[in-house]
């Protein structure tokens, strides 16, 4: 009986003695992970990215310049299609570019530190660092961590998880899901290289300025704001890219429409909807228009990741383009959290 007993406390203090070992690789883990994303003074990454929400999936090829301490080169091109973005910052400023229709913003933003990128690695260091829930499982070759987001669009996708490879202490993808646990975007990393560093100059965007021949100067940037913004899009040397033009409606359930107006201006149709009631807006949208030659517009606000596209916000407005489209929505009582979710829902609907 006692040689019994002796075997049961045995067991017993090796299940405890395997669990506390167990909390304690979590945080041994994490840590290791933290210090190595953290500690290069730069790196380059390629990922692909697919986004369930909103209708078909879309993919997107993503590759990422860093050097510390904040210059960054983040382009997203749509696949099979010649359609990119890119978000740069420099000492001057974070950039938006956007090649295909000469546009070029200007941010005096802390862009990427506000909203969490789930293809920047600092960023998702970040986010394990600061999950107090976080949970680790263990694969074979993998590290799986469930984790909260802290991107600009955390209130419709809260949930991420994180697979970071056992040998490498890389991550190999991120999935982004609803608040019922649905994938809505997941990203593969194909390539992390950590400790290339870039020069500055590399970080310039003069390079991707047209320039005056003739003076061989650089034009200076115009400052624009809110809704002038959005009507100086129509400026001389612009041009309509797209001429289907289908209009967009939020598909979220706080919604109600109660205005539908279209302006004709300058021979381009806009569409300004009305949402009244104790959260209300207002949405502008026309078509988008691609400039003769590429100007930096120096605009209010910090660039926010839609996952589709680049788009500026402010505490009262959000603008962004996607599928030739413009769009800019104004709004007292929506915080910017929820005026992400109304970007985010447009969609080719009826609200009737």
């Amino acid at each position: 009986m006692g040689n019994r007993i002796v075997k049961w406390l045995v067991l017993l203090c090796t299940i405890l003695l395997l669990s506390a070992c167990g909390a304690a690789s979590q945080e041994k883990v994490l840590k290791k992970v933290n210090d190595k994303w953290a500690e290069t003074n730069g790196y380059e990454l390629n990922a692909s990215m697919e986004i369930k929400s909103g209708g078909e999936p879309r993919n997107y090829d993503v590759t990422v310049w860093h050097t510390k301490p904040d210059f960054y080169r983040v382009e997203v091109m749509e696949s099979g299609k010649d359609v990119s973005q890119m978000i740069v910052r420099n000492a001057d400023g974070v950039f938006v570019v956007t090649p295909t229709l000469n546009k070029m913003y200007k941010f005096q933003s802390d862009w990427p530190k506000k909203n969490s990128q789930a293809y920047l690695i600092g960023a998702l260091a970040e986010d394990l660092a600061e999950d107090k829930n976080l949970v680790m499982k263990e694969e074979e070759k993998a590290y799986i961590f469930e984790a909260a987001t802290r991107n600009s669009y955390k209130n419709s996708m809260p949930h991420q998880v994180i697979k970071v490879d056992k040998k490498t202490l890389l991550p190999t993808s991120v999935v982004i899901m609803n608040d019922v646990k649905e994938e809505q975007i997941r990203i593969t990393f194909k390539k992390v290289k950590l400790g290339v560093q870039h020069a500055a100059k590399e970080y310039a965007v003069e390079q991707f300025t047209e320039k005056d021949d003739a003076k061989g100067e650089q034009a200076t940037p115009t400052e624009k704001d809110g809704q002038q913004e959005q009507e100086d899009k129509e400026a001389v040397g612009a041009e309509v890219e797209y001429e289907e033009f289908q209009t967009h409606y939020p598909v979220v359930n706080w919604a109600q429409l109660s205005n539908e107006k279209v302006v004709q201006e300058a021979g381009m149709e806009r569409v300004i909807l009305t949402f009244d009631g104790e959260k209300s807006f207002t949405v502008m949208q026309q078509p988008v228009t691609k400039e003769s030659t590429m100007l930096p517009v120096s605009t209010s606000g910090d660039p926010v990741d839609l996952g589709f596209t680049i788009g500026a916000i402010t505490d009262t407005s959000i603008s962004w383009e996607k599928d030739g489209v413009a769009f800019f929505v104004a709004s007292s009582k929506l915080t910017r959290e929820e005026m992400v979710e109304v970007a985010t829902s447009m969609t080719i609907s009826s609200m009737k």
